[in-house]
């Protein structure tokens, strides 16, 4: 057992910014610990016959479905464009549905693996001293008790370099431990046996086969658990291996689908290789490696806000109801969430190698972690925010090799994405489109038949700017024109051919503002009746000004001129201003229609807030003000319903430089959305896990201590709440490492490392005059790579 705490005179001491645990096993899923190498997962109920859900990131419910509409054509869009014009919005919308969605109205969905069951025998009512605990800094789950004197352990773990799924079982008393060992599902199983060879340690094994269940091309799967028992004997029991006996058990498993593999034969090697290797190298070295390899990205950044006093000495589930009545108590909490984000982010997306091949893929609306067969809204990628979401984190967090499998879906989504725009917007140029929502093969049609969500034709874009961003942060010039180029390129070529001019400006539609709707004036069709497809949407107009500012700017970090770069060039400035209602606000569609919900949990209107920076206060404050007055206005009609929302907006109150109302809304979400074990929910405790909350709770926190969109702001939204803390480890835009400390709510020192060199341009909190290496800063500096740049007050 790992040194976790801190013990004296009969008591002990947890860090409580650093671990998730409980003195009761997990009742449910939303109670599991989880963890994961990228492409495996499981979860840990720690319950006396232990069940642990897998994971594979490639096991879906499907082969690709060429899900496109018959009737799609440029036309038909000419249609829709024609009468939204004519200010024929019942018309338009109806066309719109019934000639682009596809059908069937869904792509795939991610589906559960396996479940791994080990069954010790046990009676609950004898076992003591139990513990169960998440380790976010290792990414180690671990269970321990005592049965009738004898101290059990469970140490479970996903390892990266190996490439598989390790467990060790353990007994404190020699040939004390008994347990079987077993692999289930219930749907679609091809093979299942459990084998034994008593000549070969480490050959003992249980194997599933089975698929996603369609009798041609179905996505199939082998998965296999290796059991080594030291100590005691092995039996074949059934498909289970029973083991009694025994002072340690070590188990390996690993899954390989055939969505990576063009025959099974390849798809057999990799399993073999991983397990094989791991069994050679033994638990203790592939623990030491796995380990290794999570602290050396997880130990990058060290967050600070202040102690918890008794509170953070409690079980985790104690401290979660403790915090809605005493936030202010357990400073630390939210410093266990934050750290918690980094991890599960780590842990379900992680770049491609030897023992995890490619393709990559993706977080998912659950991140990688599922138990059912048709998971909330598929479990997934849905992008017109959820999955750009989950990536939010990466770059300031200093997590960079996270965002390797986003850009491997994007390649895969590409070619679907411009054979869509090629059919159903008569767009071939090389550019590609896709909607609100993709699946692992890519699929680019609209989904789920609805005019507030299907019809938006901005994914694409949207998803194209995590290259950008991955530049900003990096300054890879290799990666920006290997990787990112390839993806602004093909997204802006087909606005090139979409957007048409209509009253002075070149409008994206039929389009939507993803996933309000409003009540129809009685001037245009069917009065009081909803609609949401529309042309010229503010979220429409935010991402291309985003996209062409990309492309620009890829055009002059990388000395290019190319018809891409002067069209984008040219683009930008057609592209229609922000504007501003009646009341202040920053307009969502292109007139001041009357919402259908005030409170909307989507604040797409102010995407050029946050993530964009067109609406930020130091870039325009005149669309801060109006972007603010939308903000609140949502927020006093009942936004932030969801977890993911909430913590959106504390992004958003962070680029506003108000900390108070940021923390609050982060206080808040932890108070409303986390289950037991930490994970986001759609609108509270027993309803859809969601991961991306948590990812944009990390984000949010990230946001209030440093920011970087157009110069690098220490401390611009640092609440009351928090007058003394540090963090060390983040990153800003220009590849730019920071350090912080303050103290009495001011900057006490900043440490500045330039990692490419390149202009420093600084300001700190609201703007108050600082120095840089001992002398007064009066504007940017050159800085050299390696260099180290103190700032004081």
């Amino acid at each position: 057992m790992d040194s976790l705490h801190v013990c004296g005179a009969g008591k002990c001491q947890w860090d409580a910014s650093r671990y998730a645990w409980y003195t009761t096993a997990a009742t449910n899923f939303t109670g599991a610990l989880p963890f994961g190498n990228g492409r495996l997962a499981g979860v840990v109920y720690g319950s006396a016959s232990e069940k642990l859900t897998l994971n594979e990131n490639s096991m879906w419910s499907g082969p690709f479905i060429n899900r496109l509409n018959p009737n799609a054509s440029a036309g038909a869009v000419d249609a829709i464009r024609s009468n939204l014009e004519a200010g024929n919005i019942t018309d338009g919308n109806a066309i719109a549905l019934s000639n682009l969605e596809g059908y069937p109205t869904s792509p795939r969905m991610y589906n559960p693996l396996v479940d791994l069951l080990l069954d010790f025998g046990l009676g609950t009512s004898n076992i003591s001293s139990y513990l169960r605990y998440l380790d976010t800094y290792k990414g180690t789950a671990f269970v321990t008790y005592e049965y009738q004197g004898v101290n059990y352990t469970r140490e479970y773990l996903a390892s990266y370099p190996a490439g598989v799924i390790a467990i060790r079982l353990t007994a404190s008393q020699a040939e004390k431990l008994d347990v079987n060992v077993s692999l289930a599902r219930t749907q679609n199983v091809t093979d299942q046996h459990a084998s034994i060879n008593s000549s070969i340690v480490g050959k003992n094994s249980v194997v599933l086969s089975g698929n996603s269940g369609q009798s041609s091309d179905a996505i199939s799967f082998d998965a296999e658990a290796r059991v080594i028992n030291h100590g005691g004997s092995v039996k074949i029991s059934g498909v289970s291996l029973s083991i009694t006996g025994a002072t340690t058990v070590d188990i390996f498993f690993d899954a390989q689908t055939s969505y990576r593999y063009s025959n099974n034969a390849e798809l057999e090697s990799q399993l073999k290789k991983n397990l094989d290797a791991a069994v050679q190298r033994g638990y203790p070295m592939v623990r030491q490696e796995a380990i290794e390899d999570r602290t050396n990205l997880i130990g990058r950044v060290q967050l600070d806000l202040g102690s918890s006093s008794g509170i953070g000495n409690q079980p985790t589930d104690t401290r979660l109801a403790a915090y809605k009545s005493s936030p202010n108590s357990d400073l630390q909490l939210a410093v266990l969430f934050f750290n918690f984000g980094r991890h599960v982010l780590v842990s379900s997306s992680r770049e491609t190698n030897a023992a995890n091949p490619g393709p990559g893929l993706a977080a998912n609306l659950q991140g990688i972690w599922n138990q059912d067969y048709s998971p909330p809204w598929g479990s997934k990628y849905t992008i017109n925010i959820n999955i750009e979401m989950n990536y939010w984190p990466a770059m300031v967090t200093n997590l960079p090799e996270v965002d390797g499998p986003f850009f491997d879906l994007l390649d895969t989504v590409l070619p679907r994405g411009q054979a869509v725009a090629k059919a159903m917007y008569g767009c071939d140029n090389g550019g590609f489109v896709t909607h609100h929502n993709t699946d692992i093969w890519g699929d680019s049609v609209p989904v789920d038949y609805g005019v507030g969500y299907s019809i938006w034709p901005m994914g694409g874009a949207w998803l194209s700017l995590q290259g950008i961003e991955h530049y900003r942060f990096t300054q890879d010039k290799n990666f920006l024109r290997q990787t990112a180029w390839p993806i602004l390129r093909s997204a802006a070529r087909f606005y090139f051919c979409y957007l048409f001019e209509y009253e002075g400006y070149m409008y994206s539609g039929p389009s939507l503002s993803p996933e309000n709707e409003f009540y129809i004036p009685p001037n245009m069709r069917t009065a009081r009746s909803t609609a949401g497809i529309d042309i010229g949407v503010t979220l429409d107009n935010s991402i291309l000004y985003e996209l062409f500012k990309a492309v620009i700017e890829t055009c002059d970090a990388l000395n290019m001129q190319n018809s891409d770069c002067n069209a984008s060039q040219n683009l930008i400035t057609k592209i229609q201003p922000p504007q501003i209602g009646s009341y202040g606000q920053i307009l969502e569609w292109r007139y001041e229609y009357n919402e259908t919900s005030p409170g909307h949990r989507h604040m797409s209107p102010v995407f050029g807030l946050f993530p964009g920076s067109q609406m930020a206060p130091l870039v325009n404050s005149t669309l801060a003000a109006a972007a603010k007055t939308l903000v609140d206005r949502r927020m006093a009609y009942g936004s932030g319903s969801t977890g993911w929302s909430r913590t959106w907006v504390v992004s958003l109150y962070a680029r506003l430089f108000d900390g108070e109302t940021a923390w609050s809304n982060a206080q808040t979400w932890i108070q409303t959305f986390p289950s037991i074990n930490l994970w986001n929910s759609d609108s509270g405790p027993g309803t859809a896990f969601q991961i991306d909350g948590n990812f944009g709770f990390t984000t949010g926190i990230a946001e209030m201590l440093l920011q970087s969109y157009k110069v690098i702001h220490l401390l611009p939204a640092l609440p009351s709440a928090l007058p003394t803390g540090s963090v060390s480890g983040l990153v800003a835009r220009g590849n730019f490492l920071v350090d912080l400390i303050w103290d009495n709510g001011n900057l006490v020192d900043a440490t500045i490392t330039s990692r490419s060199g390149g202009l420093l341009d600084l300001r700190v909190q609201n703007g108050t005059s600082f120095s840089v290496n001992g002398v007064k800063y009066n504007g940017a500096i050159s800085t050299r790579a390696g260099s180290v740049y103190k700032v004081t007050l």
